[in-house]
């Protein structure tokens, strides 16, 4: 609290920051504020700020709203060449069922102007639409629900970016180790990149500064794309959005690069050039993955499954190094996601039993997790349907009932210490009704568990 000269506690209201600029300005000129480094609200404020006559420092309050305004956003990327995942917009939930169609379930609903994923859904049908497109509705307030094809098995990416309206350096690019859909506060993240090629990294860095400039963008930027098969000979990537701000990721990546990312945006934002800072994209030995943390064993009854609502409430951090004698960033990303893991009170184990259950979508993603554990001496059990498809793939794999076929079954096996690491993996209502005491026993008896064949498989190499 003693960094600033003055800290104010007020709530982050036009009404309630206009007074403050008031008791500011009594003290003598005001240069202007940044709206920048306070996440999604700041933003949603600064149009009320330049009516008053307050001048906004860094990106201009119509930078900030043609990043901000689905539609606008759309025309600029078309304009400028960029892809986007098919996607309408709707005002009503009529028009949203009308949307949801022309896209192509599953859907993904985005509200306008909100930070942490608040209201957003994955909808497989018009069933799941009905339920859920009121609440999005209601969320965005006067602004268009997005309403976006959902990208399944897709790579998410983080890019952040510092521009002062000429000259773009990308900070950092973060690779989800969790898959598309996700929000990308929960997933756990690598940078660099532990898996893209680096011809994909160059599009995305390509891709980012023409958006930038695009936005005349001055100061800080995050962008998040989503890559279709990126392991094959034609990925596809695709923009999901654009912020004109801070993101989350700014003190993770200023981390990793040793650089003062925040410091230096401030400065842009006052108008220091960003040349004269000597920015210099190097490449670097190590690697650094993010781990979420989440409050879950704090709360009864509540279900460990990620979606794209965020539900961490902290982070850490995950670093190491390439060793000599190794070819490549493999082994230093595996000690890495181990580290991070520990730091969020997660100890993989190095033995035991391994308990995988997967829905039919999963079952070849978990294939090399199932192999790298055996390989490590672990002994696998899993459910009928898991089970099956494991031994067809020549995995030896013991049988063990789910909790609605009769004892014993998981949960009895995890509370007498028979599991010590749970893959599980759901779709569907009824199937995340009948698997949610597995993941919460997982959770007090302080199983380590992994709820995305992405997290499993990294887990495993870990």
């Amino acid at each position: 609290y003693d960094t600033s000269d003055r800290l104010y506690f007020e709530p982050l209201t036009a009404e309630d920051v206009l007074e403050l600029i008031d008791i500011e300005r009594s003290k003598g000129d005001l240069i202007g504020v940044v709206v920048q480094f306070g996440g999604q609200t700041p933003l949603k404020l600064a149009h009320a700020l330049q009516e008053d006559g307050v001048p906004i420092l860094g990106t201009t309050v119509d930078s900030i709203d043609l990043a901000e305004d689905r539609e606008r956003f759309q025309q600029m990327l078309e304009a400028i060449g960029l892809k986007q995942p098919p996607n309408g917009l709707a005002r009503s939930a009529e028009e949203a069922a009308q949307k949801a169609e022309e896209v192509g379930y599953p859907v993904v609903l985005r509200p306008s102007y909100v930070l942490g994923g608040r209201g957003m859904m994955i909808v497989h049908d018009r069933e799941q639409l009905d339920r859920y497109v009121h609440e999005a509705m209601r969320v965005s307030g006067d602004d268009p629900v997005l309403i976006d094809h959902y990208l399944n098995r897709a790579t998410e990416v983080d890019v952040d970016a510092l521009c002062d309206d000429e000259t773009v350096f990308v900070a950092g690019v973060l690779e989800h180790i969790e898959e598309a859909g996700v929000h990308s506060g929960d997933s756990a993240c690598s940078m660099p990149p532990y898996s893209l090629s680096p011809a994909i990294v160059a599009e995305l860095k390509r891709q980012t500064e023409a958006m930038a400039r695009a936005l005349k963008v001055r100061g800080l930027m995050n962008v998040q794309f989503a890559i279709e098969e990126p392991h094959s000979a034609e990925p596809r990537i695709f923009v999901l959005e654009v912020n004109p701000r801070a993101s989350r990721t700014v003190p993770f990546v200023a981390k990793t690069i040793g650089q003062p990312v925040a410091s230096i945006a401030a400065k842009v934002m006052a108008g220091v050039p960003l040349k004269s800072f000597d920015l210099a994209d190097k490449p670097y030995d190590h690697i650094a993955v993010k781990e979420a943390v989440f409050p879950f064993a704090r709360f009864a009854g509540v279900d460990i499954i990620l979606g794209p609502e965020m539900r961490s409430t902290g982070e850490v951090m995950g670093l190491d190094w390439k060793r000599e004698g190794e070819t490549d960033m493999a082994p230093a990303f595996a000690r890495a996601f181990a580290k991070s893991q520990l730091g969020g009170g997660v100890t993989l184990p190095t033995a035991g039993c391994a308990f995988i259950s997967v829905k039919d979508e999963d079952k070849p993603f978990i294939l090399d997790a199932a192999k790298t554990l055996l390989a490590e001496g672990f002994t696998l059990i899993a459910t009928e349907g898991t089970h099956s498809y494991l031994v067809s793939e020549g995995v030896e794999v013991g049988l063990v009932k789910k909790v609605l076929e009769g004892r014993p079954h998981i949960v009895d096996a995890m509370k007498n210490g028979e599991v010590q690491l749970v893959f599980n993996t759901t779709s569907g209502k009824q199937s995340l009704q009948d698997s949610f005491s597995l993941r919460r026993t997982a959770l007090m008896m302080k199983i380590p568990y992994y709820t995305t064949a992405a997290g499993a498989l990294a887990a495993a190499q870990a």
